[in-house]
């Protein structure tokens, strides 16, 4: 690689055979394949004894993105088989090959032609890092939405349950907290309450649960309100947790089940 020096460039490196070593991880390179480096960095990429490559020097300028944007594509290997990077190695191996371009009117502007090229190239490197970053943190965020679930659920019959501690407890905001649910069309708080609703539907209409009355079945489930759960369980199902409880005993109750759970 071309010794530090002119802040301004950066360079591209096109493999034409041997190992390179970038930052500590083997970056295994077919011919033609490409990677950017940055001479004031040059001491992160390693040439092994049998390595041969050809260097591009481009003004960082005419990229037309950030320095930390530049920063992001410096070591990403680039291959010569697929999209943006086919293309450009073409054009580059044509264009190093033609000797008599080098200091011609028309190897002048085939330069520009190339600087274009690697314009974009910089651009989709950084378009399919974007993709792979919100892919990486959608598969994250449903890993961690399903953590939270499982807390709620094992801690349903605290009354102290809440955003705030559930947020506290896999340490982050209570913002992304509620984006999480946002993303899957709820609140955390119609979560908390709806599942408590379900299991007290479940209890009540078990035979066991005749012993308890609707008021201690609500305290139990976290309900602070005997009153507020009556309302909020007429509101879920049509009826009160009485009539509901009524119903279990009955049989019809179980039937109810039966036919919303198959629909």
């Amino acid at each position: 690689m071309p010794d530090k020096g002119g802040t301004e460039f950066l360079y591209l490196g096109m493999h034409v055979h041997g190992s390179v070593t970038y930052v500590g991880a083997k970056i295994f390179l077919e011919p033609s394949d490409m990677v950017f480096c940055d001479p004031a960095r040059r001491h992160f990429l390693q040439l092994g004894d049998d390595c041969r490559m050809t260097f591009f020097r481009i003004p960082r300028c005419y990229l037309g993105v950030s320095e930390s944007e530049l920063d992001r594509v410096v070591g990403v290997p680039v291959r010569h088989t697929e999209g943006m990077g086919a293309l450009v190695s073409d054009f580059l191996s044509a264009l190093a090959a033609e000797a008599e371009f080098h200091r011609s009117t028309i190897g002048n502007r085939l330069a520009r032609i190339a600087v274009d090229l690697l314009a974009v190239l910089v651009m989709e490197l950084l378009q399919t890092e974007t993709e792979e970053e919100t892919s990486d943190a959608s598969n994250a965020g449903s890993e961690l939405l399903s953590r939270i679930r499982t807390f709620i659920e094992e801690h349903l019959m605290e009354p102290d349950l809440s955003p705030e501690s559930i947020a506290r407890a896999h340490h982050i905001s209570v913002r992304y907290l509620h984006k999480l649910f946002q993303n899957d069309s709820t609140t955390v708080s119609q979560w908390v309450r709806q599942r408590r609703l379900d299991c007290c539907r479940h209890e009540l209409g078990r035979a066991s649960s005749r012993k308890f009355t609707v008021a201690a079945m609500a305290h139990r489930w976290g309900f602070r309100s005997p009153s507020h759960f009556s309302r909020t369980f007429r509101n879920a199902y049509g009826m009160s947790p009485s009539e509901w409880q009524a119903l279990a005993a009955s049989g019809i109750g179980s039937q109810i089940s039966k036919a919303r759970a198959a629909a």
